[in-house]
């Protein structure tokens, strides 16, 4: 769907039952609410199986920083973007897409933080503290680290970054983003002085 495939799914399910007859993919159920039409190789079988745990060994959090484009993205392609609520309305032109350089922070597989491209713009989807503290910790880590360029946010949520409160402040306070005249702004690695 996502690639917008000539045909669709229809044109490609034919080759891939073929490759399931010849053995060299599997048929499941893969992904939940994606149906049961899903197809990956053996191998991608048993490297998914060997992360599947019990409720009891997961261990909650753990903040995942991705291109809002990269397929490992499922939200505004296989998942609609949360909704959020009519108190946190962002401007019409500043809504989550799958666009070149932004970025999601995904927790526990739910979309958390989006930035835009050059991360001027946050959008929040939750106001859950701890996933709040959790993706802006995954998003600190990738700046000061050097994966991800400098960030300076200058809209939170539709508001200037400088008057903005609250946890998603809050959170990006706590993980090393300082106050500047210019807003909340975090630098890489790479991009600091000696």
């Amino acid at each position: 769907m996502a690639e917008g495939t000539p045909g669709g799914f229809a044109a490609v399910y034919r080759v891939m039952s073929v490759f399931e007859e010849a053995g060299r993919v599997r048929r499941g159920y893969f992904v939940e609410g994606l149906g049961a039409a899903q197809f990956a190789t053996a191998g991608a079988v048993d490297r998914v199986r060997a992360f599947v745990s019990t409720d009891a060994d997961r261990i909650p959090g753990g903040g995942l920083v991705l291109a809002a484009a990269d397929p490992a993205n499922p939200y505004g392609a296989a998942l609609p973007w949360p909704e959020r609520g009519a108190d946190r309305q962002v401007e019409d032109r500043h809504r989550p897409a799958r666009r070149a350089g932004a970025l999601v922070v995904l927790v526990d597989g739910l979309p958390v933080l989006y930035a835009e491209r050059g991360g001027r713009t946050l959008i929040s989807f939750t106001d859950v503290p701890g996933d709040l503290h959790e993706a802006a910790r995954a998003l600190a880590e990738k700046v000061t680290g050097g994966a991800v360029g400098s960030l300076t946010v200058t809209r939170i949520d539709g508001v200037d970054a400088l008057v903005s409160s609250g946890v998603t402040v809050e959170a990006l306070l706590a993980n090393g983003f300082a106050l500047t005249p210019q807003g909340l702004r975090l630098r890489s690695a790479s991009g600091r002085r000696a």
